[in-house]
């Protein structure tokens, strides 16, 4: 049975907006070491070239400045590991990838030079002297011209700029329906590259303790330990305790601040280096270049059908841009990630997928919101909207006869999904959006010259990333409990949930606990978030942690009330017996010290959630000009049990908004030489408020039996369901005069563009 409580299901404001909202926040920017100098990375200007000289005497003479350095100053420095774990058909070719280039830069905004100065301007001042001589060689950017006989190749070591081949599922079964089916539906599409731009760019400070050999390394960024097992490991090979890796608050991390940057290696490098803290600080036009982009592929997908409209198979083949070196997270994306929930919430008799992963002259790309989720989902549903049409099927019953309907279910793709409300949210769905009243605003919309559609898709993700989590309990001095968490908030509310989750487990108020995350010198262990795991992973570990603590308590308390254990109640913070009762805090004041109430665990959890859920778009568009005025948003959502339903519609919400900006809005252009033309917000767009109508997010779902509490992950959903979801209701709109496809994003140059090819356009200007 899931876990039940008063606090369970309570919508708790959150205590981090007060310390946010009134300027106390500590970010990167706001953390000062006394001593510090300044770093700025001198980045290649090309996208593919041959350094043939550096020349660093005038910046090295320039006022301020400390140190100038190249590669070939980095002795002893080891490469930036890729973190991903994936079983590809062949071993994955990977080429060593350092913190500064040295005979090669691969993309713009590679990293050459390290100039460090007393100030930020200083050290930017003469990063302007600094002369790199690059010699230009060709460059490809698209994933598919990149793997094409004669493309320029990035890596001698690499023959065809191929990185990987990725298959998984059953191509002779998915081969034998196809030549059963009665219909064939396929369709191209593309996901197109994203620039995260998080609120908060990267940034770091290094340290270096020449006494005790600990680096110390403050970023903004999320998984800790994993990052600090990579830079120990890996690049400086120091045993674990002598790398400190730590993130204040953190503006924004979405997948992408996962991931080792080359920043982090050199501050903390030029921290040891010149005895000196070290800090690097991008801006917006560097981070456009220098965090890792997202998405990026192009895929195409076949749907197999029986006559009556049953799915029997899909079969898809996907070419990933990795961009010019694989990142810390860059393989999973398009390869684990999606395959294990490829097929989606639907039935299908067989299913298979193969990827092909190419190396391109752009920012290599990493996991970001949802990461290969909202990638299958949206082109399995684009694929259903397509068959729908063919087949003259309505999309939403075509839907409805497909999801799974019986549970546990297995997939083709081996995954058990233990529950959902799959089809019964489609009607609750459909009356929050007033689909009944769709047919009335489409006709005041043609009245006034304008075209109205609607979009209904389904969505499923699979929600765990990384597997197992730790927790601790600590009793704190100042009479707070500690709650130590290897999970990391980027501005999700852990702050308030893990108090909230301990408050109902002890029965206690969730203001005697304080939260303590993201830093691997009070943090034991831990996989920090990503993959909608918080929650899930995190709270289990902390229910088991706090399950130990009651129990170690009640011995204590046993002991002080002259009873046994097994004789005493415990809650609201105490335990109970006629003689009397002793609470949580006087058990662990009296506990002796082999006997203390601290506790920690390391959980080991392996199952994997699986929120769904059903998104409805309705779109107007001005056919003169292309604008597409998104109007509506509906969702209604099955995570399971519901820690803290405002929470979980903000995180909804955010997700949502994101996805909207990848349909509609954001598009990262490079040209034909490689240079990135959507390299500042004047030329790449993201949602404003004004872009966005109110996000109507309902929450209906059934408890998992993956954890105690019976949540589901909800941190990705909303990046996940809403392009597919805005995008269906651009066609539907755009069925008026003919339009049957269109890509990501939906700009109004490419609505417009659309709606002037169409058939009915153009006869009615060829009509005399």
């Amino acid at each position: 049975m899931p876990f039940e409580h008063a606090l369970i299901g309570a919508s708790l404001r959150r205590v981090e907006d007060e310390r946010f909202l009134t300027g106390a926040g500590r970010f990167i920017g706001d953390v000062v070491v006394q001593g510090e100098l300044a770093a700025c990375v001198v980045r290649s200007s090309h996208a593919h070239g041959i350094i043939r000289r550096i020349d660093l005497s005038a910046a090295r003479a320039a006022p301020g400045v400390v140190g100038a350095f190249v590669a070939a100053d980095l002795v002893g420095l080891g490469p930036i590991p890729c973190q991903a774990a994936v079983s590809t058909v062949e071993p994955m070719r990977m080429p060593d990838r350092f913190a500064l280039a040295s005979d090669r830069v691969r993309y713009v905004g590679e990293p050459v030079i390290l100039i460090v100065a007393d100030t930020a301007v200083a050290a930017r001042d003469a990063a302007e002297l600094a002369v790199v001589d690059i010699e230009a060689l060709d460059a490809v950017t698209d994933a598919t011209a990149a793997l094409a006989p004669g493309a320029p190749q990035l890596w001698p070591s690499i023959e065809g700029n191929l990185a990987y081949v990725f298959d998984k599922g059953d191509r002779t079964a998915v081969t034998d329906a196809f030549a059963e089916a009665a219909h064939a539906i396929s369709i191209d599409v593309v996901n197109n590259r994203i620039i995260v731009a998080s609120l908060e760019h990267r940034g770091a400070v290094g340290e270096f303790d020449p006494a005790t050999g600990i680096y110390r390394l403050r970023f903004s960024g999320a998984q800790v330990h994993g990052v600090r097992d990579a830079l120990a490991d890996t690049v400086f090979g120091v045993p674990h305790q002598q790398m400190i890796v730590s993130a204040p608050d953190v503006g924004g991390g979405f997948g992408v601040k996962n991931a080792v940057y080359p920043e982090y290696i050199l501050v903390l490098w030029a921290a040891a280096r010149l005895g000196r803290p070290v800090r690097w600080m991008s801006d917006h036009t560097e981070d456009f270049i220098s965090t890792a982009h997202g998405r990026d592929n192009l895929t195409r997908a076949r749907l197999a059908l029986a006559a009556d409209g049953t799915f029997l198979a899909l079969d898809v083949e996907t070419v990933a841009n990795l961009g010019a070196a694989m990142s810390s997270g860059g393989p999973g994306s398009s390869t684990t990630a999606p395959g294990n929930v490829m097929g989606s919430g639907y039935r299908f008799g067989a299913v298979f997928m193969h990827v092909r992963g190419a190396y391109t002259n752009t920012v290599p790309t990493d996991a970001y919101r949802g990461a290969g989720k909202p990638e299958a989902n949206y082109l399995l549903e684009r694929l259903i909207d397509t068959a729908a049409a063919a087949l003259r099927r309505d999309p939403v019953g075509l839907r409805r006869q497909n999801l799974i309907a019986a549970f546990p279910h297995r997939t083709p793709m081996s995954t058990t999904i233990d529950g959902g409300r799959f089809a019964a949210n489609i009607d609750p769905a459909i009356a929050a959006a007033d689909v009944a009243g769709f047919a009335v605003r489409r006709t005041a919309s043609r009245a006034n010259g304008r075209l109205r559609g609607i979009g209904i898709t389904c969505f499923l993700e699979t929600a765990r990333g990384a597997p197992d989590e730790g927790a601790e309990i600590r009793f704190e001095p100042d009479g707070k409990i500690a709650l130590i968490l290897g999970s990391q908030s980027n501005g999700q509310g852990h702050e308030t949930s893990f108090p909230q989750l301990a408050a109902s487990v002890f029965g206690m108020a969730p203001s005697a606990f304080s939260y303590i995350q993201a830093d691997t010198e009070l943090v034991r262990a831990g996989h920090g978030h990503g993959g909608a795991r918080s929650l899930h992973l995190g709270g289990a570990a902390l229910m088991r942690a706090a399950d130990m603590v009651i129990e170690k308590g009640r011995v204590v308390a046993a002991r002080l009330l002259q009873t046994k254990p097994s004789e005493l109640d415990f809650a609201d913070g105490c335990y109970s017996a006629p003689m009397g009762r002793v609470t949580l805090h006087d058990a662990a004041a009296a506990a002796e010290p082999d006997e203390t109430l601290d506790t920690y665990v390391w959980n080991k959890l392996d199952f994997i959630t699986f929120p769904n859920g059903v998104h409805i778009a309705e779109v107007e568009i001005d056919p003169e000009t292309g604008a597409v005025d998104l109007q509506r948003y509906v969702g209604v959502d099955d995570f399971g049990t519901v820690l803290n339903p405002m929470l979980t519609i903000g995180q909804v919400q955010g997700g949502v908004a994101q996805g909207i900006g990848q349909a509609l809005l954001e598009r990262t252009v490079y040209d034909a030489n490689g240079q990135l033309l959507s390299g500042s917000f004047m030329d790449y767009g993201v949602p404003r408020a004004s872009d966005l109508p109110d996000l109507d997010i309902h929450l209906d779902g059934v408890p998992t039996s993956a954890n105690p509490l019976g949540s589901k992950g909800a941190g990705q959903a909303g990046a996940i369901a809403s392009p597919p979801c805005v995008i269906a209701a651009v066609l539907d709109a755009l069925s008026a005069v003919g339009v049957s496809h269109i890509d990501m994003p939906a700009t109004p140059e490419r609505v417009w563009a659309a709606i002037q090819a169409a058939p009915i356009i153009k006869r009615r200007a060829q009509a005399p």
